[in-house]
C-alpha cells in the first residue's frame, strides 16, 4: 500500500436524496423533490448511500457518491458577482471545506468522519449540468465545468458524519488549491 498523505477537512453537507429533482426542461422548474442535509449517511461498498437515488444502480456503481469542494463554489459565486450559493444545489452527496479533489481522479482514497472511514475510488468528473444556470446563477454552468467534484465508487462500508473528518491520500495535495479547476489534461506536444 503506498504511503497516505493526511489533510484535515471538514464534511459540511451529506446530501441523500430518494430522486431527482433536475430533468426535463430547466423553464418547466425543478421537480419538488424531498433532499435530506443529514448528519450522517450510510455508505455500502459497491452501491452508494443508503436512500439516495443511485444506491445500488448498476448504471451508477461507479460514480454513486459525489464528493464537492465548497472553495470551487464560492469562487464561481464570487467570478458572477453573485451572492453564497447554497452547496446543496449542486446536488453533490458530499461537500467538503479544505479538500483539494482535482488529483484524486483515477485514485483510491480515504475519508475519515468520526470512528469510522469509508474508502473510494475516484472514477470521474462529476460534471455539472445546465440546471446550474437555473438554480444557482446564469453563467454557472460553464463557471462549474472543471470543478464539478468528483464522481466515486465506495470501495468500504461505513458511515460519514457532517463536521471535522480526515482526507487520507496516496497523492499529495495542495490544500490551498481547493475547488480550483484542473481536469483537463495537458495537450499533446506536437
Amino acid at each position: 500500500m503506498p504511503s497516505m498523505h493526511r489533510y484535515d477537512v471538514e464534511v459540511l453537507h451529506l446530501l441523500v436524496s430518494p430522486a431527482h429533482a433536475y430533468f426535463g426542461r430547466a423553464r418547466d422548474g425543478a421537480a419538488d423533490v424531498p433532499t435530506t442535509d443529514a448528519d450522517l449517511a450510510q455508505v455500502v461498498a459497491g452501491k452508494g448511500i443508503v436512500g439516495d437515488r443511485f444506491f445500488g444502480k448498476a448504471a451508477h456503481m461507479d460514480a454513486a457518491v459525489t464528493l464537492f469542494a465548497v472553495e470551487g463554489l464560492e469562487a464561481i459565486a464570487a467570478e458572477l458577482g453573485a451572492g453564497p450559493f447554497d452547496p446543496l444545489l449542486t446536488r453533490r452527496n458530499v461537500v467538503l471545506r479544505g479538500a483539494h479533489l482535482a488529483p484524486l481522479l483515477g485514485e483510491e482514497f480515504e475519508l475519515r468522519t468520526g470512528e469510522t472511514s469509508v474508502r473510494f475510488r475516484a472514477g470521474r468528473p462529476a460534471n455539472p449540468c445546465a440546471w446550474m444556470d437555473r438554480v444557482l446563477a446564469p453563467g454557472a454552468h460553464a463557471a462549474m465545468r472543471g470543478r464539478g467534484g468528483l464522481r466515486c465508487r465506495p470501495l468500504s462500508d461505513g458511515v460519514l458524519r457532517r463536521g471535522p473528518a480526515v482526507l487520507l491520500s496516496p497523492v499529495p495535495l495542495d490544500p490551498d488549491r481547493a475547488g480550483v479547476a484542473e481536469w483537463r489534461r495537458p495537450s499533446r506536444l506536437p
